[in-house]
């Protein structure tokens, strides 16, 4: 089985959106470069910033996201975002009405649940969890490998944290990686068992 990675941008002071869910300046890294990361047009990072996403990104086959961002972003209209395969929603009131039957999305109650139904679909490839409760959930269950951030040069003093909820200590190893792209710095740890 693939790695379970932990994943997302988040300010400096440990929050990945503001108290009213936006995510502010976070993701400005991902539309002022000069290298289109996707498809879409809209994505352009540094080149340096693209060496490092783009091969992480195409080694994902399955995100895993709480029912809060599957709301907010209505689903991505059925099409999971960034090329991914399958996205796995962790929530307790399973397939909205009406959802598009075909789509590669997943409704599943618990974290643990979650995690064995992301592994099943990824086979080997990298198991993805947004950050934020859910992450931190899953960071709780001792099921997270990897903790990988974009970290953006802003302090937003309050908003959603990057681990949700988390109370108890978990440690993490040095990071293994560390590279600065144009303003933002690309951070991974593995998580010391």
């Amino acid at each position: 089985m693939g790695k379970v990675v932990m994943y997302s941008s988040v300010s400096a002071d440990g929050f990945i959106a503001d108290d009213n869910d936006r995510p502010g300046p976070l993701f400005d890294w991902l539309t002022s470069g000069d290298v289109p990361l996707d498809d879409s047009g809209q994505l352009k990072v540094s080149q340096t910033s693209y060496d490092h996403t783009r091969p992480y990104w195409d080694r994902i086959g399955a995100t895993i996201a709480g029912r809060h961002v599957f709301d907010m972003t209505d689903g991505w209209d059925g099409t999971p975002p960034s090329g991914i395969d399958h996205v796995v929603v962790v929530t307790h009131r399973g397939r909205p009405e009406g959802w598009h039957p075909e789509a590669p999305f997943h409704f599943v109650d618990g974290v643990e649940a979650a995690v064995a139904k992301a592994q099943e679909l990824a086979g080997d490839r990298i198991v993805e969890v947004a950050a934020g409760d859910v992450g931190g959930q899953v960071l709780a269950a001792g099921l997270v490998d990897e903790v990988r951030m974009d970290v953006v040069p802003v302090v937003f003093g309050s908003g959603k944290r990057y681990f949700g909820s988390v109370r108890a200590q978990h440690l993490l190893e040095d990071p293994d990686v560390v590279i600065q792209g144009d303003r933002v710095l690309h951070l991974c740890y593995r998580v010391r068992r």
